[in-house]
């Protein structure tokens, strides 16, 4: 008797060990262990109500597409601009996925909850229709030489017959310092009044 209690009380104490180990490589308790990088997305200051639907016809359906970018924006770091020619990446932070992906999933939130268009994206089963937002994603990081944030997009927008029309969209946000907990926060707002703009223009 006195035998299998002390091995119940080594089976408790293994597990409890266990358990702590593996929560250790998450929280970083001790030893050293370096936390892991802030991870930021991007919440959508304009989303669609649950519960609330839409319905149109397919041809009318409006495709958002993931914006294109130059290779400083297409990795999971925040972009630094250091000056004219050189760019650098935040410490200590990271976004959950790409830039162009969050801002892409951003603006299609953003445009579907005016509740004008079925708005899909292009990772979705989008139904045919020539009508489609894309275009390019020109800045969205830090600007050191103003500490301010910037979020600057080249948009695309076709519909049917060929109509093509562009338009370039910005916003900053100042008076932040190099720092992930106001890096993050400013991006959000710049990234949420960028497509706010869109949107409207969109219609």
């Amino acid at each position: 008797m006195k035998g299998q209690a002390m091995v119940q009380r080594g089976m408790r104490l293994g597990l409890s060990l266990a358990l702590l180990g593996g929560l250790s490589g998450c929280l970083g308790l001790g030893g050293g262990t370096k936390a892991p990088p802030t991870l930021f997305s991007l919440t959508p200051s304009r989303s669609l109500e649950a519960g609330a639907s839409l319905s149109g016809k397919a041809e009318d359906a409006l495709l958002v597409l993931d914006p294109e970018t130059d290779r400083s924006l297409a990795v999971n770091r925040i972009a630094v601009q250091v000056d004219e020619s050189n760019v650098a990446y935040l410490a200590k932070a990271q976004w959950v996925e790409r830039p162009a992906r969050l801002f892409g999933t951003l603006l299609a939130e953003t445009i579907r909850a005016g509740g004008k268009h079925m708005v899909f994206t292009d990772d979705e089963a989008a139904p045919t229709t020539k009508n489609r937002l894309g275009g390019r994603l020109l800045a969205f990081g830090y600007d050191a030489r103003e500490q301010a944030v910037v979020v600057r997009f080249d948009a695309v927008k076709s519909g049917a017959g060929g109509a093509l029309s562009s338009r370039r969209f910005e916003a900053r946000v100042p008076g932040v310092a190099a720092k992930p907990e106001q890096v993050g926060p400013a991006l959000n707002k710049a990234a949420n009044d960028v497509a706010g703009q869109v949107a409207d223009w969109v219609g």
